[in-house]
């Protein structure tokens, strides 16, 4: 069965850093596309950052903050974010495809047939 865990969500402070990891178990995530997505308090998900053949796509949200990037060799995906705001604060999903992603719609949710059950991040002083 194929499964994705997400890790790294915590409590931070305003101004903070924290990395998120995508792991998996029953099929390596080399070969997948990957993408990250949250779901804030009393909003829908919304697409963050996604990887893909070594492309990697942002949000306007996420550009300059965010940093998405692959560990082959660990088979990991992870999420740096930076700076944490409170607007920050939600469950972040990690997610996969086992194909490249159209770059006009990387962070579309339909392309994405693998969720993991997100790890939640919370923002405050």
């Amino acid at each position: 069965q194929l499964q994705l865990v997400e890790s790294g969500g915590g409590l931070a402070q305003p101004g903070g850093s924290l990395r998120l990891s995508c792991t998996a178990s029953g099929f390596s995530l080399d070969e997948y596309s990957i993408g990250w997505f949250r779901r804030a308090p009393g909003h829908g998900r919304e697409g963050v950052a996604s990887i893909s053949d070594g492309d990697t796509y942002y949000s306007d949200t996420a550009e300059g903050r965010f940093t998405i990037s692959r560990d082959n060799a660990n088979h990991g995906v992870f999420l740096q974010i930076n700076n944490l705001k409170p607007e920050d604060t939600a469950i972040y999903y990690c997610a996969a495809v086992h194909d490249t992603l159209n770059a006009d719609y990387p962070l579309a949710l339909p392309w994405y047939d693998h969720w993991g059950r997100g790890t939640q991040v919370t923002v405050s002083s």
